[in-house]
């Protein structure tokens, strides 16, 4: 999941820029650089050059010129970060957008205007807000959880396992954290395709963003009223029934954020995996060998390609310095995630393995930390291994070069990630992942019952019964292990 609920930085409409040739390109007013149009394709590229020029902190522009400091040094990062006396996420503070620089329909507004919710909040209004969201999050079981991925990775790869082709990112990586984030809220009837197109289409900002978002706020809209109603045990429930007493609109504020923030970083952390799992021979012999495990993968992908790469923003509640910069109240700060986890002074050997290291900005830190950033973990730690159990030989179906990108400020993601496999039987989503599924097992011929039906294809199928006079033989040390790591 994100750091703390929150709107993604960046948005991926498209954004006039000058003609080829003309003056307007490369620097902006005073020089500075844009993070934006075709000089700020490869943001990456652009951040070394700042870091080149103008060390840990840097001056860059926003989308229409809009000046904004740019934190790439780890240490600066984690200092704006921890001290929210000097550092705010209250948008309303940032001076552009109070003496009108930042218009109305400026292309990141839908990601700046202030809204009811704790990643905007500071003080006491944010410890009401935020202690109400970890509060509900603290009631989550999380094995149950690891339980509801594994079966939901069985669902997706049940539906494409026999074509021997999918693309994983449309197929799997697009469609599994929102299916579990459905059942975390309390809705998993309302996962389907359709919620899963408005989510990505509200999030690219299209000419249908609007009508995806009003889709998506319909349901949870509707959760939030059934739950008031008839209260259960999950996320939603606990949020309305929490002492802080949320009102409506924060209540469908904080569960829109939740699903979105957490659904659009997970899908980029479960492509960036698998991207690298398919394309880096030596990233995948180490996971085949048993030198690193599917989480240190996981760990290791959040330092190289954290799912947001820049977050917007911070904002200076008084004037003070950072990094030898002169920052002025009221101006606005991008966290650096992705650059500052390639600083030079934190990571001078960008080729050096990261296991058991989890100092990185990927989660954000301070106050504003990501509160559900267990879960994200969760899905993709079992989403990959049951998949990678699932499709052994999965391979890339065209050249790494011809993958296609999406990216903006925010973040990069991949269009689509074509591969290749044999083809392969269906598996019970009930059951661990398995290479060779075990046939159902047959009755003792004394026992008579009546045929069973099988259950619909997008309904979980029921255990298999064990026959009653072979007594069940208990699993070894490690296997036991292993099932209560998967949450079996």
């Amino acid at each position: 999941m994100t750091p703390e609920p929150l709107s993604p930085t960046g948005t991926d409409d498209p954004v006039a820029v000058p003609p080829p040739g003309c003056p307007a390109h490369g620097a902006g007013p005073g020089g500075l650089r844009r993070l934006y149009g075709p000089d700020a394709e490869d943001l990456g590229a652009v951040y070394e050059k700042l870091r080149a020029e103008h060390g840990a902190v840097a001056p860059a522009l926003l989308h229409e010129d809009v000046p904004i400091w740019v934190v790439l040094g780890h240490s600066e990062n984690m200092h704006m970060l921890r001290t929210p006396s000097q550092y705010s996420r209250d948008t309303r503070l940032w001076t552009p957008l109070q003496d009108g620089t930042v218009k109305p329909d400026h292309p990141l507004m839908p990601h700046i205007a202030w809204q009811p919710i704790c990643c905007h909040a500071e003080g006491d209004e944010h410890l009401r807000l935020r202690g109400a969201v970890t509060g509900a999050m603290s009631t989550i079981d999380h094995r149950g959880v690891r339980r509801h991925i594994n079966r939901a990775t069985q669902h997706l790869v049940n539906r494409f396992c026999g074509e021997g082709r999918a693309d994983l990112v449309g197929q799997f990586a697009e469609h599994l954290p929102m299916a579990v984030m459905c059942e975390i809220l309390g809705m998993p009837e309302e996962y389907n395709d359709r919620i899963v197109q408005a989510a990505r289409d509200m999030l690219k900002g299209s000419e249908t963003a609007i009508a995806s978002n009003a889709y998506i706020m319909n349901a949870l809209t509707r959760l939030a009223t059934r739950r008031r109603a008839e209260p259960k045990d999950d996320f939603t429930s606990h949020l309305l029934n929490h002492p802080a007493g949320l009102n409506d609109e924060e209540i469908s504020q904080h569960l829109r954020v939740v699903l979105i923030a957490a659904y659009e970083a997970t899908v980029n952390l479960l492509a960036n995996v698998l991207r690298v799992v398919l394309t880096d021979p030596r990233f995948r012999a180490q996971l085949n060998g048993g030198q690193m495990t599917v989480p240190q993968a996981v760990e290791q992908s959040l330092w190289d390609e954290p799912p947001f790469s820049t977050i917007l923003g911070y904002f200076a509640k008084q004037d003070t310095e950072l990094a030898g910069q002169r920052i002025h109240k009221g101006d606005g700060l991008l966290l650096g995630i992705a650059p500052g986890n390639v600083d030079p002074r934190v990571r001078p050997d960008l080729k050096a393995n990261m296991q058991g290291n989890r100092s990185h900005l990927a989660f954000s830190g301070g106050p504003h930390e990501c509160p559900g950033q267990d879960i994200g973990r969760a899905i993709a730690d079992v989403g990959v291994d049951a998949l990678l159990i699932r499709l052994p030989d999965v391979q890339l179906a065209c050249e790494e070069h011809e993958l296609r990108w999406q990216a903006s400020i925010s973040n990069r993601h991949l269009v689509e990630l074509p591969v290749k496999f044999a083809p392969k039987p269906q598996q019970d989503v009930m059951q661990r992942p398995s290479i060779n599924p075990m046939p159902p097992q047959r009755s003792n011929n004394w026992q008579v019952s009546a045929p069973q039906s099988q259950p619909p294809a997008w309904e979980p199928a029921a255990e298999t019964p064990v026959a009653a006079a072979e007594p069940a033989r208990r699993p070894g040390v490690f296997r036991r292990v292993l099932r209560w790591w998967r949450g079996n």
